[in-house]
């Protein structure tokens, strides 16, 4: 293993491999492993410092507008600080690295960074629990591992943003790992069809809103994976919150607990109208062109038949 191209990581990251593999290979509720001090000191302040602006990502939302979280693809424009983090995650040294790590062998590099990247969060701004695409969206690869590094110093748990790994949101109101974004930190994990993630809500004090939450989103893939893992192609799926715990028959709601209530119940709605938006936009695409004229007539053949 080359030691010059894994000079961004901190020594004990390649000295304690095995202990890391021990982890990942035993952690709940799927593999992951939790690493501080992941890049060297004096790296991990140089990509901080490096970090861009908010307004320099695409910070757009899916209505068209402003939101509260920002991303940024292209990170080799980013400077020489940036350059070598995409030297380093490229090198063959720190995809066996990483291989070693997790039991996950001929890990595949994403030159297109498609997902990942530079990623800051605002103030209000989260994730609900999801499983990621499974799939990279241009090449036949599955897509085996998130590696995230956090650049948030002084960041305490009670302003949220913590990154949350579920056994199943569908019945579980409270994720089983959550993990804090603190600066240098980084998280791998395996991604599956029950690698269910997201971060809760971001809640800062008034006079920390100049803050926002960083981190450095890197996928790896693979030609192939095993059989029993193996799904067909799908998009990220989302699954909305559970209600708090707290919200039980008799307990009296307060200014917070209605606004609340009030947000989940607009994430919903704004859930269910881009999938109507999206169903129409399907069907319209089903209609145009030669092929839809052809849909259009099997469809009046089959309603007939069936009279």
């Amino acid at each position: 293993m080359s030691a010059a191209n894994l000079s961004l990581l901190s020594p004990h990251v390649i000295d304690r491999v095995e202990a890391w593999r021990e982890r990942f290979l035993n952690a709940a509720p799927f593999r992951h492993v939790v690493i501080d001090g992941f890049f060297a000191p004096e790296r991990a302040e140089a990509l901080l410092r490096a970090f861009p602006p908010f307004e320099r990502g695409n910070y757009i939302g899916d209505d068209g507008k402003p939101g509260g979280k920002s991303t940024l693809d292209r990170i080799r424009a980013l400077g020489p600080d940036y350059a070598a983090l995409d030297e380093t995650i490229r090198a063959p040294a720190f995809l066996d690295l990483v291989g070693r790590i997790t039991g996950i062998p001929e890990l595949l590099y994403d030159p297109f960074y498609l997902g990942g990247g530079t990623h800051e969060n605002r103030h209000g701004a989260a994730l609900d629990p999801h499983i990621d695409f499974n799939y990279h969206p241009s090449e036949r690869w599955h897509r085996r591992l998130n590696l995230i590094v956090y650049l948030n110093p002084g960041w305490r748990a009670e302003w949220g943003g913590n990154l949350e790994l579920f056994r199943d949101p569908y019945a579980d109101r409270k994720p089983a790992v959550s993990v804090v974004p603190a600066f240098n930190r980084c998280v791998i994990f395996e991604t599956t069809e029950h690698s269910w993630h997201g971060f809760d809500p971001i809640r800062l004090p008034e006079e920390e809103r100049g803050r926002s939450r960083k981190s450095i989103a890197l996928y790896f893939y693979s030609r192939e994976r095993p059989v029993e893992q193996t799904a067909g192609r799908h998009t990220t799926h989302y699954v909305h919150r559970q209600l708090p715990e707290r919200f039980e028959a008799g307990y009296t709601l307060d200014a917070g607990d209605v606004a609340e209530l009030h947000s989940l119940l607009r994430q919903r709605d704004c859930y269910i109208r881009n999938q109507h938006e999206e169903i129409a936009r399907l069907l319209q695409a089903q209609d145009r062109g030669f092929s839809g004229k052809l849909l259009y007539l099997a469809k009046r053949l089959y309603v007939r038949m069936r009279r």
